[in-house]
């Protein structure tokens, strides 16, 4: 039997229309720039390290029904800190029935996101597949 290779879900790129205002925006958020190559693109590490994140400027940003989710352990304290930072959410976190307790917002771009701590449940909720 032939082994599937792996796969790792490495890194997410969104349009935006101003780089330099998205960079600001994701460092607000927690992001480190790792590149930065004005005014078409910037790439950002994640937190741990293992993934990475981009922005690519376009004219226009189309309406986007993709969300991205960032996992925060401290998720009540991040929000708290970004909405004294004049970050606003459209729902602030709430726990919810899948286990994970969240909080949605959007980038300058209108580009959906999610805050999130979902610890164990994400990847081992209770209804996991054998």
């Amino acid at each position: 039997m032939l082994k599937e290779p792996a796969m790792n879900l490495n890194q997410i790129t969104v349009a935006v229309s101003d780089v330099p205002r998205a960079i600001r925006f994701y460092q607000r958020l927690g992001l480190r720039l790792i590149v930065e190559s004005l005014p078409d693109y910037a790439r950002f590490c994640c937190p741990d390290g293992q993934a990475s994140f981009s922005l690519s400027r376009v004219e226009q940003v189309p309406a986007s029904q993709t969300l991205i989710y960032f996992e925060c352990a401290e998720l009540d304290q991040t929000v708290a800190r970004l909405q004294a930072q004049g970050v606003e959410f459209s729902m602030l976190p709430t726990d919810q029935p899948w286990l994970w307790r969240e909080a949605y917002l959007q980038d300058p771009d209108g580009n959906p996101l999610c805050l999130y701590h979902a610890g164990e449940n994400r990847l081992n909720p209770p209804w996991r597949l054998s």
